[in-house]
């Protein structure tokens, strides 16, 4: 049995035909186009899916919050304008008439990682993902724990700066608004405009650049502080840390001293991991929405 395993970000959508094992047998990317809106997105993402054969199941993961139950977006997605409550899983039902599941874009990512990823032995854990914002997913008891309406772990608009920066969402100081890779960029802008990126900034900073040095030291003091407070919430044995600036080593283990410098001496030993699936986590947690989580057994 195949599944199409869709990732819908703001900026590309990935998709691939998928089996029960993890393997990608087919898979292709294409621009989201998100400035011509939601219902545009959703006709060319059927467009696209139609493209593959012979699969049973769709698994979506995309960004937002969404209604698992009635397959639409619950409000409108940050970056794709003209999604409030806009139906998502009817459409691709009608079209092609097999089951479809939804799930928001961290939460796939995480259920990536424990189907497929370094999670596949881990019962408990939780999944912090850094990027344009910083997104997060708790799995308790190899289930995802989604909360009273469906939308925990919405780890990035925890408050760390009391009246600090004013976020997307309307509050000011979230976490994401200091620690994201977006925030990192912003602060590296305004000291060199060289420091364009992520790519350009890690560059620099493992050839020994002082200002790229210090402003990575000070961007991971700002996620260890989130970190510590989630810790202290939770007290995790294991972190999984998603997103491509998260795939070098010398965060964890810098990160690692950060934070057991802030928490109480009970909650230390949290073991910190980078995600392993990369940018495959959102199709093959989407994929994962239609099987067992400790069997490979399709429902």
């Amino acid at each position: 049995m195949n599944i199409v395993g869709v990732d819908i970000g703001g900026t590309s959508i990935k998709m691939g035909l998928i089996d029960a094992e993890g393997n990608i047998k087919k898979f292709h990317e294409y621009a989201t186009e998100s400035e011509k809106g939601g219902p545009y997105v959703i006709e060319r993402l059927i467009e696209e899916i139609g493209k593959f054969e012979n699969f049973e199941a769709i698994g979506v993961s995309t960004l937002g919050q969404i209604d698992r139950e009635r397959g639409v977006y619950v409000e409108e997605a940050a970056n794709i304008p003209l999604t409030n409550q806009l139906p998502l899983k009817k459409p691709l039902v009608d079209h092609f008439h097999v089951p479809v599941e939804i799930e928001n874009d961290v939460n796939a990512a995480a259920l990536g990682e424990k189907k497929f990823g370094i999670a596949k032995d881990l019962e408990d854990f939780l999944y912090v993902a850094y990027g344009t914002g910083i997104g997060g997913a708790i799995i308790n008891d190899s289930s995802l724990y989604i909360g009273t309406n469906g939308h925990a772990g919405e780890f990035g608009h925890i408050v760390t700066h009391a009246f600090g920066r004013i976020c997307g969402c309307g509050q000011h100081g979230c976490y994401e608004k200091y620690a994201s890779t977006s925030a990192l960029v912003e602060s590296a802008r305004t000291v060199d405009s060289s420091l364009e990126n992520g790519r350009v900034i890690f560059n620099r900073y493992h050839a020994g650049d002082e200002i790229a040095i210090q402003l990575v030291e000070d961007w991971l003091k700002e996620i260890a502080v989130g970190l510590s407070s989630i810790i202290h919430i939770f007290n995790p044995k294991t972190i999984i840390l998603g997103g491509g600036v998260m795939e070098q080593e010398v965060i964890v283990e810098r990160l690692e001293q950060l934070i057991n410098q802030a928490i109480f001496k009970c909650f230390r030993g949290v073991k910190l991991h980078n995600a392993t699936l990369g940018n495959k986590a959102g199709i093959l947690g989407a994929a994962s929405l239609h099987m067992r989580m400790n069997k490979n057994d399709l429902l």
